[in-house]
């Protein structure tokens, strides 16, 4: 196997939960020692996907925080031709973590990505109550601090500590236990049957041919009609002109399955354009 086929580019640095989603997918697809490509931004994975750097990317697509992730959705509508292959759902699961000698009482400054920082808010608060903080590019260069600093701790994944060479203090210290981001594995649709499952989720962009009263209720009654249920619904401007938006739909259900291929159908009838952005099996 060339190193190009198994190459997963993803966004770095190594130890983020992109990178952890990752080594996941590679595991998917029994692929023992991937190649991985560490990227500084979503649009660069794209990137190197379209552009034949690497065969497979992975890429956030939704937060059950904070909700879907808009540079994907908008690298999908406007600018890259890859597919959704496979989704992979990561438990964000935050620790504290420090240089190898310290201990909780030698820490000055706690490190971290904002999102990170502000998901942990509750456990700094009761734990290290006047401690400073720092916000840092990603969760995983919080660790790679911490671990050259026995005064610094950073709040990260437990991979980006075993990578850096830092020690996990607590585990499981983010405020809310149901936070969990879901992962898309993109690649081209020539490589779209390589996974499967029982289960499958469809995604979609679906493009007006004009803005008018009742559009959206004409895209949601054919959905309706077939019995399909939607499980994400997202508004994104087209950057055309100030009010000119097009939706992005989840969907359980594959497009070879009859009631999508029908939906399917009519909605063509009636829009732009409806782009397939990928019918995947669910983890």
């Amino acid at each position: 196997m060339t190193s190009y086929e198994h190459s997963i580019a993803f966004l770095g640095p190594k130890g983020t939960y992109c990178n952890e989603a990752a080594l996941r997918f590679a595991a998917r697809l029994r692929i023992d020692d991937p190649a991985l490509i560490e990227c500084s931004s979503f649009d660069e994975v794209f990137d190197c996907v379209d552009e034949g750097a690497a065969r497979f990317g992975v890429v956030g697509k939704e937060n059950s925080l904070e909700g879907p992730v808009t540079a994907t959705l908008d690298n999908f509508a406007f600018r890259t031709g890859a597919v959704i292959l496979a989704e992979e759902v990561i438990n964000v699961d935050h620790c504290l973590v420090a240089h190898p000698d310290a201990s909780l009482a030698d820490i000055q400054r706690v490190a971290s990505h904002p999102q990170g920082l502000a998901q942990c808010r509750r456990f700094l608060a009761e734990n290290l109550a006047g401690v400073s903080t720092l916000a840092v590019s990603s969760t995983a260069e919080s660790a790679r601090m911490a671990a050259s600093d026995v005064t610094c701790a950073g709040i990260s994944n437990a991979l980006a500590a075993e990578v850096h060479g830092a020690r996990v203090l607590h585990r499981g210290v983010q405020d809310n236990p149901e936070n969990q981001t879901a992962f898309a594995l993109v690649g081209r649709l020539a490589d779209a049957d390589l996974l499967t499952g029982e289960r499958y989720k469809t995604s979609l962009a679906l493009f007006l041919r004009a803005d008018k009263p009742g559009a959206l209720q004409m895209i949601l009654s054919e959905f309706t009609y077939a019995g399909i249920n939607l499980t994400m619904l997202q508004s994104r401007p087209t950057k055309k002109q100030l009010g000119d938006y097009m939706f992005f739909v989840e969907l359980a259900g594959s497009i070879h399955d009859i009631d999508v291929q029908t939906a399917l159908e009519c909605l063509r009838l009636k829009l732009r354009e409806v782009k397939v952005l990928g019918s995947y099996p669910i983890a």
